[in-house]
């Protein structure tokens, strides 16, 4: 009877640790998507500004070279916009590289639960001495 008792406060206490950590994953998720959410909806207005803003600029500068260098003007702001395009592209790739595992925190805590059950199975008189 002790036995099974035992093994039933076992399988309840698995199932709590089941939920919990289904919990945290659910948490994980709804932040990492409201995250992504935020950064693009962000990105695209400011990536509409500023795209106005240069678009202006430009327009500014080709007017004001334009009866002297207009060529040499287009050339450089279009040769200033290239090396501006690929430090962003090069700055999205470290971003990307960079960012955190998708449910990091709920596989570590997983990975905590299977050792304490590894160790509590490999001694089931170690937690009693406590």
């Amino acid at each position: 009877m002790a036995m099974l008792e035992s093994a039933g406060r076992i399988v309840a206490t698995l199932v709590a640790m089941v939920q919990t950590r289904l919990e945290l994953a659910a948490v994980e998720v709804e932040e990492e998507s409201l995250r992504f959410l935020n950064t693009l909806l962000l990105s695209l207005l400011a990536l509409f500004l500023v795209g106005l803003a240069v678009l202006l600029g430009s327009f500014f500068i080709i007017l004001l070279f334009w009866d002297t260098y207009r060529f040499a003007a287009v050339l450089g702001l279009a040769a200033v916009y290239l090396v501006a395009g690929v430090a962003l592209f090069l700055r999205v790739r470290a971003n990307m590289v960079n960012k955190p595992r998708l449910l990091q925190q709920t596989m570590a805590e997983l990975a905590k639960d299977i050792e304490a059950i590894k160790n509590a199975t490999a001694d089931p008189h170690a937690s009693e001495s406590h």
